[in-house]
Protein backbone atom coordinates (compact mmCIF):
# COMPACT_ATOMS: atom_id res chain seq x y z
CA UNK A 1 0.00 0.00 0.00
CA UNK A 2 1.18 3.53 -0.70
CA UNK A 3 2.05 5.75 2.25
CA UNK A 4 -0.80 8.17 2.98
CA UNK A 5 -0.14 11.90 3.14
CA UNK A 6 -1.50 12.49 6.64
CA UNK A 7 -2.58 15.89 7.88
CA UNK A 8 -4.36 14.75 11.05
CA UNK A 9 -4.48 11.31 12.65
CA UNK A 10 -7.69 10.46 14.50
CA UNK A 11 -6.98 8.30 17.55
CA UNK A 12 -9.73 6.20 19.10
CA UNK A 13 -9.54 6.29 22.92
CA UNK A 14 -11.93 4.88 25.51
CA UNK A 15 -11.86 7.17 28.55
CA UNK A 16 -13.23 4.54 30.93
CA UNK A 17 -10.19 2.51 31.95
CA UNK A 18 -8.19 4.27 34.68
CA UNK A 19 -5.28 4.82 34.97
CA UNK A 20 -4.90 4.19 31.23
CA UNK A 21 -7.68 6.59 30.24
CA UNK A 22 -10.48 8.39 32.02
CA UNK A 23 -12.65 11.45 31.47
CA UNK A 24 -12.41 14.09 34.20
CA UNK A 25 -15.28 16.28 35.39
CA UNK A 26 -14.15 19.10 33.08
CA UNK A 27 -14.37 16.78 30.06
CA UNK A 28 -10.62 16.35 29.61
CA UNK A 29 -9.22 12.86 28.96
CA UNK A 30 -6.19 11.77 30.93
CA UNK A 31 -4.14 8.63 31.58
CA UNK A 32 -1.21 6.55 30.42
CA UNK A 33 -2.76 5.77 27.02
CA UNK A 34 -3.48 9.46 26.50
CA UNK A 35 0.04 10.55 27.42
CA UNK A 36 1.43 7.84 25.15
CA UNK A 37 -0.82 9.02 22.33
CA UNK A 38 0.48 12.57 22.62
CA UNK A 39 4.11 11.43 22.78
CA UNK A 40 3.73 9.04 19.85
CA UNK A 41 2.02 11.64 17.70
CA UNK A 42 4.74 14.16 18.47
CA UNK A 43 7.34 11.55 17.52
CA UNK A 44 5.72 10.71 14.17
CA UNK A 45 5.29 14.43 13.49
CA UNK A 46 1.56 14.40 12.99
CA UNK A 47 -1.30 16.31 14.58
CA UNK A 48 -3.61 13.92 16.39
CA UNK A 49 -7.23 14.29 17.46
CA UNK A 50 -8.67 12.13 20.22
CA UNK A 51 -11.92 10.41 19.30
CA UNK A 52 -13.75 9.20 22.42
CA UNK A 53 -15.16 5.80 21.50
CA UNK A 54 -16.94 3.10 23.50
CA UNK A 55 -15.00 -0.16 23.74
CA UNK A 56 -17.46 -2.23 21.72
CA UNK A 57 -17.27 0.29 18.87
CA UNK A 58 -13.47 0.52 18.70
CA UNK A 59 -12.80 -1.93 15.88
CA UNK A 60 -15.96 -1.01 13.90
CA UNK A 61 -14.93 2.65 14.12
CA UNK A 62 -11.44 1.86 12.85
CA UNK A 63 -12.67 -0.30 9.97
CA UNK A 64 -15.41 2.23 9.20
CA UNK A 65 -12.88 5.10 8.90
CA UNK A 66 -14.20 7.00 11.92
CA UNK A 67 -10.70 6.88 13.39
CA UNK A 68 -7.26 6.04 12.00
CA UNK A 69 -5.72 4.25 14.97
CA UNK A 70 -6.70 2.89 18.37
CA UNK A 71 -4.62 3.55 21.48
CA UNK A 72 -6.78 2.04 24.19
CA UNK A 73 -4.90 -0.83 25.87
CA UNK A 74 -6.04 -3.13 23.06
CA UNK A 75 -4.20 -6.47 23.03
CA UNK A 76 -2.64 -7.64 19.80
CA UNK A 77 -4.35 -11.02 19.39
CA UNK A 78 -4.65 -13.54 16.60
CA UNK A 79 -8.43 -13.08 16.43
CA UNK A 80 -8.22 -9.30 16.13
CA UNK A 81 -5.54 -9.58 13.44
CA UNK A 82 -8.15 -11.19 11.22
CA UNK A 83 -9.73 -7.72 10.96
CA UNK A 84 -7.04 -5.16 11.78
CA UNK A 85 -3.27 -4.73 12.17
CA UNK A 86 -1.06 -3.76 15.12
CA UNK A 87 2.16 -1.92 15.84
CA UNK A 88 4.81 -3.29 18.17
CA UNK A 89 3.50 -3.57 21.73
CA UNK A 90 3.80 -0.74 24.23
CA UNK A 91 2.98 -2.72 27.38
CA UNK A 92 1.95 -6.16 28.58
CA UNK A 93 0.06 -7.22 31.71
CA UNK A 94 -1.10 -10.53 33.16
CA UNK A 95 -4.64 -10.83 34.51
CA UNK A 96 -5.71 -11.44 38.10
CA UNK A 97 -8.88 -11.91 40.10
CA UNK A 98 -10.13 -9.34 42.59
CA UNK A 99 -12.75 -10.08 45.24
CA UNK A 100 -13.67 -8.97 48.76
CA UNK A 101 -10.67 -8.79 51.07
CA UNK A 102 -10.32 -11.96 53.08
CA UNK A 103 -12.17 -14.08 50.55
CA UNK A 104 -11.59 -17.82 50.80
CA UNK A 105 -11.95 -18.21 47.03
CA UNK A 106 -9.08 -19.67 45.04
CA UNK A 107 -8.31 -18.99 41.38
CA UNK A 108 -8.98 -22.56 40.28
CA UNK A 109 -11.79 -23.68 37.97
CA UNK A 110 -13.17 -25.87 40.77
CA UNK A 111 -13.24 -23.05 43.32
CA UNK A 112 -15.03 -20.69 40.92
CA UNK A 113 -17.53 -23.30 39.70
CA UNK A 114 -20.95 -21.67 40.08
CA UNK A 115 -19.54 -18.35 41.30
CA UNK A 116 -20.35 -15.07 39.55
CA UNK A 117 -17.49 -13.20 37.87
CA UNK A 118 -17.89 -9.95 35.93
CA UNK A 119 -15.73 -8.73 33.06
CA UNK A 120 -15.92 -6.16 30.31
CA UNK A 121 -17.60 -7.43 27.15
CA UNK A 122 -15.45 -7.96 24.05
CA UNK A 123 -12.15 -8.14 25.94
CA UNK A 124 -9.54 -10.86 26.22
CA UNK A 125 -10.73 -11.17 29.83
CA UNK A 126 -14.05 -12.50 28.54
CA UNK A 127 -12.30 -15.06 26.33
CA UNK A 128 -9.97 -16.08 29.16
CA UNK A 129 -12.94 -16.78 31.45
CA UNK A 130 -14.84 -18.70 28.77
CA UNK A 131 -11.84 -20.92 28.00
CA UNK A 132 -10.39 -21.52 31.45
CA UNK A 133 -13.48 -21.17 33.68
CA UNK A 134 -16.40 -22.55 31.67
CA UNK A 135 -18.44 -23.49 34.76
CA UNK A 136 -18.28 -19.99 36.23
CA UNK A 137 -21.30 -17.73 35.73
CA UNK A 138 -19.98 -14.90 33.59
CA UNK A 139 -21.60 -11.46 33.58
CA UNK A 140 -20.60 -9.06 30.83
CA UNK A 141 -20.55 -5.27 31.03
CA UNK A 142 -19.99 -2.51 28.50
CA UNK A 143 -17.28 -0.82 30.57
CA UNK A 144 -15.10 -1.34 33.64
CA UNK A 145 -17.02 1.24 35.68
CA UNK A 146 -20.13 -0.93 35.70
CA UNK A 147 -18.12 -4.04 36.56
CA UNK A 148 -16.75 -2.29 39.62
CA UNK A 149 -20.15 -0.94 40.64
CA UNK A 150 -21.60 -4.45 40.76
CA UNK A 151 -18.53 -5.80 42.54
CA UNK A 152 -18.85 -3.04 45.13
CA UNK A 153 -22.57 -3.73 45.51
CA UNK A 154 -21.95 -7.43 46.15
CA UNK A 155 -23.62 -8.64 42.97
CA UNK A 156 -20.36 -10.28 41.86
CA UNK A 157 -18.10 -12.69 43.67
CA UNK A 158 -15.09 -11.43 41.73
CA UNK A 159 -13.83 -9.73 38.62
CA UNK A 160 -10.94 -10.62 36.32
CA UNK A 161 -8.87 -7.94 34.66
CA UNK A 162 -5.42 -6.66 33.85
CA UNK A 163 -3.49 -6.78 37.10
CA UNK A 164 -1.88 -3.37 36.66
CA UNK A 165 -5.22 -1.71 35.86
CA UNK A 166 -7.04 -3.29 38.79
CA UNK A 167 -4.18 -2.41 41.13
CA UNK A 168 -3.73 1.25 40.22
CA UNK A 169 -7.19 2.01 38.87
CA UNK A 170 -9.20 0.30 41.62
CA UNK A 171 -7.43 -1.24 44.61
CA UNK A 172 -5.30 1.84 45.31
CA UNK A 173 -8.35 4.12 45.17
CA UNK A 174 -10.95 4.75 47.90
CA UNK A 175 -13.45 2.60 45.95
CA UNK A 176 -11.07 -0.36 46.25
CA UNK A 177 -11.07 -0.37 50.05
CA UNK A 178 -12.22 -3.77 51.27
CA UNK A 179 -11.12 -5.60 48.12
CA UNK A 180 -7.95 -7.47 47.22
CA UNK A 181 -6.31 -9.73 44.67
CA UNK A 182 -6.65 -13.45 45.12
CA UNK A 183 -4.78 -16.17 43.28
CA UNK A 184 -1.79 -15.77 41.01
CA UNK A 185 -1.22 -13.66 37.86
CA UNK A 186 -2.26 -15.47 34.66
CA UNK A 187 -1.11 -14.97 31.08
CA UNK A 188 -2.19 -17.10 28.13
CA UNK A 189 -0.52 -15.85 24.92
CA UNK A 190 -3.01 -17.78 22.79
CA UNK A 191 -5.75 -15.56 24.23
CA UNK A 192 -4.00 -12.41 25.42
CA UNK A 193 -1.63 -12.11 22.47
CA UNK A 194 1.66 -10.25 22.67
CA UNK A 195 0.51 -7.22 24.67
CA UNK A 196 -1.22 -3.90 24.13
CA UNK A 197 -0.35 -2.19 20.84
CA UNK A 198 -1.56 0.55 18.51
CA UNK A 199 -4.26 -0.79 16.22
CA UNK A 200 -4.52 0.39 12.59
CA UNK A 201 -6.32 -0.71 9.46
CA UNK A 202 -4.75 -3.51 7.44
CA UNK A 203 -4.14 -1.18 4.48
CA UNK A 204 -2.08 1.31 6.53
CA UNK A 205 1.31 -0.45 6.98
CA UNK A 206 3.16 2.87 6.82
CA UNK A 207 1.23 4.26 9.80
CA UNK A 208 1.68 0.96 11.66
CA UNK A 209 5.45 1.04 11.14
CA UNK A 210 5.72 4.69 12.11
CA UNK A 211 4.01 3.93 15.42
CA UNK A 212 6.28 0.92 15.99
CA UNK A 213 9.37 3.04 15.33
CA UNK A 214 8.02 5.78 17.61
CA UNK A 215 7.48 3.31 20.47
CA UNK A 216 11.08 2.13 20.13
CA UNK A 217 12.33 5.72 20.03
CA UNK A 218 10.38 6.71 23.16
CA UNK A 219 11.87 3.77 25.02
CA UNK A 220 15.37 4.54 23.77
CA UNK A 221 15.35 8.19 24.87
CA UNK A 222 13.65 7.57 28.22
CA UNK A 223 10.36 9.29 27.40
CA UNK A 224 8.42 6.04 27.76
CA UNK A 225 9.86 5.42 31.22
CA UNK A 226 9.01 8.97 32.30
CA UNK A 227 5.40 8.58 31.18
CA UNK A 228 4.99 5.14 32.76
CA UNK A 229 6.54 6.41 36.00
CA UNK A 230 3.67 8.85 36.42
CA UNK A 231 1.26 5.95 36.82
CA UNK A 232 3.07 2.72 37.72
CA UNK A 233 5.65 1.60 40.25
CA UNK A 234 6.82 -1.34 38.12
CA UNK A 235 7.97 -1.75 34.52
CA UNK A 236 4.85 -2.59 32.51
CA UNK A 237 6.64 -2.96 29.18
CA UNK A 238 7.65 -6.53 30.01
CA UNK A 239 10.56 -8.64 28.87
Amino acid sequence: AEAKDWTKVRIGVEGAYPPFSEVLADGSIVGFDIDMTKALCARIGEECRLVLTSWNQMIPSLIGDRCDAIIASMSDTRERRKQIDFSARYYVSPVRFVGPAGTTLADTAEALDGKVVGVQRGTTNQVFMEVHYPATELRLYDDEDHVMLDLYAGRLDATLGEAVQLDVGFLRTPAGEGFAFFGAPHFDPAIQGSGAAVAVRKDEPDLRDRFSQAIAALRADGTYQQIAGRYFQTDIYGE
